[in-house]
C-alpha cells in the first residue's frame, strides 16, 4: 500500500508542484524577437517635427532594422535629429545583435553614413559624415540603428544590456545602460506599464531614455534625450503591429 505523505513531505511536494507551474508559466509567457512596426512622432523644442517609422524585418539569419522620417512643418531643419533614412542589418547570436552594415542619410551629403562590418578580419570601415572610418571590430561596436536592436534582445534574454561601443566617425565612445526605474504611461492604445532603462556616456551631461514595454517585447514606447534639465528630443509611439 502506498504510503501516503507526511506534512513535512506534503510541504515539499507542494513547493515542487508549485515551482514547475510557475516555470512553465513564465517559458510560456516568454517572448522573443518578431518582426514589427511602429511609427512615432518626432517632438523637438516641444513641437512635433516629424513622424518616424521604425521597422523590423527578418531575411534568413539576418535582420533589418529601418527607420524612415517625414519632416512635418519646421522639420526640415531637425532632419539631423530624426534623419530622414537609417538601415541597419544585423545577425542575432549567441553574443548578442551582430551589425552588418549601417546607412543613413542625414538630409544632406555630409551628414550621409556608410558603414560596413566584416566579421572575418575584424574591421569596421566606410565614411562617417565625410570621415573615412576604419576601427577594430568587436561585439560590443555597435551602430545608432543596431543598438536600439541590441537593447531589445538583452532584455528579451533576461539580461541586463551592457556597455556598448558606439561609432562615432573614426572612433567609438562607450556608452553606459543602466535601469532607471518603471512607468506607466499613456498611449494612444491606452495606459501601458514600462521599465525604463538609461544610456549615457561617461561624463556627458546628455542621457537618452527608452520606455519599455515588457508586453510588447521591450519595443520602447517612447525615447527621450535630455541633457541635464533640458529635453533635447522626443519619440512618442503613435501605432505599433507585431507580427
Amino acid at each position: 500500500m502506498r504510503r501516503m505523505p507526511d506534512g513535512a513531505s506534503s510541504a515539499r511536494w507542494l513547493v515542487a508542484v508549485t515551482s514547475m507551474v510557475l516555470l512553465a508559466s513564465r517559458a510560456a509567457a516568454a517572448d522573443e524577437l518578431k518582426p514589427y512596426t511602429a511609427t512615432y512622432a518626432g517632438i523637438w523644442r516641444g513641437m512635433t517635427v516629424a513622424v518616424s517609422t521604425l521597422k523590423l524585418e527578418r531575411t534568413g539569419d539576418t535582420w533589418t532594422f529601418s527607420s524612415r522620417s517625414e519632416a512635418r512643418g519646421v522639420g526640415r531643419i531637425a532632419s539631423g535629429v530624426f534623419p530622414p533614412l537609417q538601415v541597419s542589418v544585423v545577425r542575432v547570436t549567441d553574443q548578442g545583435v551582430l551589425p552588418q552594415s549601417f546607412k543613413s542619410s542625414g538630409g544632406s551629403a555630409d551628414k550621409s553614413i556608410e558603414l560596413d562590418y566584416n566579421w572575418q578580419t575584424h574591421r569596421v570601415s566606410g565614411t562617417y559624415e565625410g570621415t573615412k572610418v576604419d576601427l577594430p571590430l568587436t561585439p560590443q561596436v555597435q551602430d545608432d540603428g543596431s543598438v536600439q536592436l541590441g537593447l531589445i534582445v538583452e532584455l528579451l534574454a533576461g539580461r541586463t544590456p551592457p556597455s556598448v561601443q558606439l561609432i562615432d566617425k573614426n572612433s567609438v565612445r562607450e556608452y553606459q545602460f543602466s535601469r532607471d526605474g518603471e512607468a506607466t504611461i499613456s498611449t494612444p492604445t491606452g495606459d501601458v506599464h514600462t521599465v525604463i532603462f538609461k544610456s549615457q556616456k561617461k561624463n556627458s551631461p546628455r542621457i537618452t531614455r527608452f520606455w519599455c514595454a515588457p508586453d510588447r517585447g521591450y519595443i520602447p514606447l517612447r525615447v527621450q534625450q535630455k541633457k541635464d534639465d533640458d529635453v533635447q528630443w522626443t519619440l512618442e509611439i503613435q501605432s505599433l503591429k507585431r507580427q
